[in-house]
């Protein structure tokens, strides 16, 4: 049986006494307690200030909202069945080519972006900067930077998300290989291998899986920005979601929205398993 120590109210208040200086706030502390959520609540409301944000407007707002969602029910094809099924097929083919196209373009540049793998600082420094640059910049820029390049068409929307992605891949694919653990290039070094033997055999391996769940989570992701650079012209179900809600046909624009939706979750769903296969767990139950 165990016995507690007994505890006397003077070593409390001794022990209390002693460590007063660790309890006891700062004035800085205070300060930053009141004056954080003081600063926070003045640039918010000198933020609304400056844009002129009226929220008499948001009333009328809802109410036209509520007009465009009644205008929307049923949702309808409107005849155009086949066209947005194909277009919904541009979109996710645009998707895919952009995302593995991306993919291989950003491995080579991850190696020299990588520490472990370049010891040249300024070459690092170089390739980290190009990364940031090119994932500086949102997909619909430079979509609407290769409409104008290539024209109109599936081929920009597929450049936009490979270019994008780029960068994104790059630094993703990076911190993946500075995490990687040394030992497996070294026993590949110690053996008589170069270092190519030693990236090939000693560090792809371990980054292999990592890479190809982040390039199946962005698969998803450039589904539903490849519908919004159909927009501005890149091909795609954007594009007739567009051409829907310019002619006010919002029975067929609510139906192409479902499509996406369907064709959003179904993705999630498999890129989810596949995810969790490379990886070495089960997925979670929704």
């Amino acid at each position: 049986m165990s016995v507690r120590p007994a505890v006397f109210v003077g070593d409390a208040a001794a022990i209390l006494a002693r460590h007063q200086a660790l309890l006891a706030k700062s004035w800085q502390r205070r300060a930053g307690e009141i004056g954080g959520p003081l600063a926070l609540l003045g640039l918010t409301l000198f933020s609304i200030w400056w844009l002129g944000i009226s929220f008499g407007q948001l009333g009328a707002g809802l109410a036209h909202l509520a007009n465009l969602v009644a205008l929307m029910v049923p949702p309808s094809t409107g005849g155009h069945l086949p066209l947005f099924l194909k277009a919904m097929g541009e979109t996710l083919a645009i998707a895919f080519l952009g995302t593995l196209a991306a993919a291989i373009l950003a491995v080579p540049l991850s190696l020299p972006a990588a520490k472990n793998t370049t010891p040249s600082l300024l070459l690092r420094f170089a390739i980290r900067r190009l990364l940031d640059t090119i994932r500086g910049i949102d997909t619909l820029i430079w979509a609407l930077v290769f409409v104008g390049v290539v024209g109109l068409g599936p081929f920009a929307g597929i450049l936009a998300i490979a270019v994008s992605d780029t960068g994104a891949f790059g630094k993703l694919f990076s911190e993946a290989i500075e995490a990687t653990q040394a030992r497996e290039r070294e026993t590949i070094a110690a053996s008589g291998g170069g270092p190519w033997m030693g990236v090939r055999f000693g560090l792809l391996p371990q980054v292999l899986p990592v890479i190809a769940s982040q390039v199946l989570y962005y698969f998803e992701s450039n589904t539903r920005s490849a519908t919004i650079i159909g927009i501005v012209g890149a091909g795609g179900i954007g594009l007739q979601l567009a051409e829907q809600i310019r002619t006010y046909d919002f029975d067929q624009v609510a139906f192409i929205v479902l499509l996406i939706l369907v064709a959003v979750a179904a993705i999630d769903w498999i890129s989810g398993k596949l995810r969790a296969a490379m990886i070495g767990r089960r997925p979670e139950r929704a």
